[in-house]
Formats: C-alpha cells, sequence, structure tokens
C-alpha cells in the first residue's frame, strides 16, 4: 500500500497542474511547446502540464488615470493636463502575443497622445470643446491600441492646471465681456425706449384729443397721492389763442 503513496501524490500533483478554473470575464491563451494552441475558458479548462502554458486575460472594462503631463499649447500656454481612459481587451490572443504587456502600453501611448492632441490645440479650444478633443483622443489611441487586440471606449481630460498668470488675464477678460454686454443691453434698451416715445409722439400729434385724456389721467394720478402740493401742468394748446390774439398779458397786436 505504501508502494502507490509516491503515485497517488503524483496523480494528485498532476491534476492540481492540469485543471484551470476561468471566471466568466477570463479568458486564457493556451501556448503549447512555445506556439499558440487555442483561446480557452471561461469554466473548466485542462491543460497538459509541462507542455501547455496558459496565460490568463481579463475582458473587464479598465479605468486608469493618465498621469499629468506638461503640455504647451499651439498658442504657447503652457498647461498641466491629465485624464483618464477606459478600455478592454477584445482579442486575447493579440494582446498576449502582440505586445508584452498591454496595459502599460496602453497607458504609454495615451500619455504621449494626450500632449501630442493638446500640443496641436489652442488654448479656447482646450476649454470650450472638451468633447472635440475627449473624442479625438479616443480615436487616435484606439487606431493604435487595435492592433493590439484592445479597444478604448473613451477617453476624458479629467483636470487643466493653467498658471496663476493665465487665471487672473482670463477673470480680468471675462469681467471686460460682462461689461461690455451691460453696456450693450443698456443702450439696447435706450434705443428700444426712444423708439416707443417717437411712436407715443406720433400719436399725440395725430390725434390731439389724446393730450386732454392724458392730462386728464394725470391729475388722477397727482389725487391719489397724499401731499399738499399740486403741480397742475398746462398744455400750450390751452393758451395758444390768447398769444395768437395779443391778449396774453394785456398786450394787443
Amino acid at each position: 500500500m505504501e508502494s502507490f503513496i509516491p503515485f497517488i501524490v503524483i496523480v494528485i500533483v498532476f491534476f492540481t497542474m492540469a485543471v484551470k478554473i476561468l471566471n466568466e470575464y477570463e479568458r486564457g491563451v493556451v501556448f503549447r511547446l512555445g506556439r499558440f494552441s487555442s483561446v480557452k475558458g471561461p469554466g473548466l479548462v485542462i491543460v497538459i502540464p509541462f507542455i501547455d502554458k496558459l496565460s490568463k486575460v481579463s475582458l473587464r472594462t479598465i479605468t486608469t488615470d493618465v498621469a499629468p503631463q506638461d503640455v504647451i499649447t499651439k498658442d504657447n500656454v503652457s498647461i498641466k493636463v491629465n485624464a483618464v481612459i477606459y478600455f478592454k481587451v477584445v482579442d486575447p490572443e493579440k494582446s498576449i502575443i502582440q505586445v508584452e504587456d498591454y496595459l502599460y502600453a496602453t497607458l504609454q501611448l495615451s500619455q504621449t497622445t494626450l500632449r501630442s492632441v493638446m500640443g496641436q490645440s489652442e488654448l479656447d479650444e482646450i476649454l470650450a470643446e472638451r468633447d472635440k478633443i475627449n473624442n479625438h483622443l479616443q480615436t487616435v489611441i484606439d487606431k493604435q491600441t487595435d492592433a493590439w487586440g484592445v479597444k478604448v471606449s473613451m477617453v476624458e481630460v479629467k483636470h487643466i492646471d493653467l498658471p496663476e498668470n493665465m487665471q487672473r488675464a482670463m477673470a480680468k477678460q471675462a469681467e471686460a465681456e460682462r461689461e461690455r454686454r451691460a453696456k450693450v443691453i443698456k443702450a439696447e434698451g435706450e434705443y428700444q425706449a426712444s423708439a416707443k416715445l417717437t411712436e407715443a409722439a406720433q400719436v399725440l400729434e395725430n390725434h390731439p384729443v389724446s393730450i386732454q385724456l392724458r392730462f386728464l389721467q394725470t391729475l388722477v394720478e397727482i389725487a391719489g397721492d397724499k401731499t399738499n402740493t399740486i403741480v397742475m401742468p398746462v398744455p400750450l394748446d390751452l393758451i395758444r389763442g390768447f398769444l395768437e390774439k395779443g391778449d396774453f398779458l394785456g398786450t394787443k397786436k
């Protein structure tokens, strides 16, 4: 019986080395005697010990930060930019055979692409058209990683660090812009008010009775005010007749 113990141990070790269990999100790239054999998984996978080599690859989306990069924009402004990248393996075979470490390679490519794209854009474009920059970064990086079996689904610029002097200049620019809009709005209001006054003057000129109605309305408004002093405006039309006949102030023609 004792003679079977080494055999049983060998069988157990062989079985342990031959049986692999892969999760639902994992795939196994099998190399047989150094040559690519197949992609297996998920579930129970059988390999030949000492002949087959199994490399596990995760198919889940990987989220990683792109380290802050010092960039000089197209309009010669020095900024520091960092981003976050989302990618996953879509072809396990390529991710193992075509590149040594797809995670490290994708991260390094993201850093260089971030510097390149930001350096080709002006500061106003980077700040105002963030979606356009993100889409351009995703397209460029995904085109390069396609040969590695990696799909880049999204790239988001996370933070843009501006120099203090540039922040002050932008604050002054924004303040000047607000003052300009305030002056334009005020001038537009004055123009509209003058236009309405012109229309009112034309109505009063064409309908003299409206002047009397406006005069009576003014008296009603004054009467509602609790004051001892009442100012009654007298239209010139009421005394124009006296002026023309010369009876005003005891003068005659």
